[in-house]
């Protein structure tokens, strides 16, 4: 078994979850990003394959929750983007009960 890990900045902008990687910067350190249930405030936060991350999904009022299933090496296409994770949820929520 590998140890390979990947900063989470990276990892984000690789799997297109933001268009700019200041973009991702900021989602983290606004504690909006949790790796196994546990809130992450560092870019530099080490992310490897098997992590769960509960993230929020941008443009829309819900929670996304993926698997990683891959790091990456660079910024590829939306398709090589999409084979870094597996999507578990998606969850709307709004504000009124």
């Amino acid at each position: 078994m590998t140890d390979a890990a990947l900063r989470l900045d990276l990892w984000l902008w690789y799997a297109r979850v933001a268009r700019q990687r200041s973009a991702c910067v900021r989602l983290i350190e606004e504690g909006r990003i949790r790796i196994n249930s546990q809130p992450v405030s560092k870019p530099h936060a080490r992310l490897r394959i098997g992590d769960v991350l509960t993230l929020p999904a941008i443009g829309s009022r819900s929670i996304r929750v993926l698997c990683v299933t891959g790091l990456g090496d660079r910024r590829g296409s939306a398709e090589a983007a999409r084979l870094l994770y597996e999507e578990i949820a998606e969850t709307s929520f709004s504000k009124n009960p």
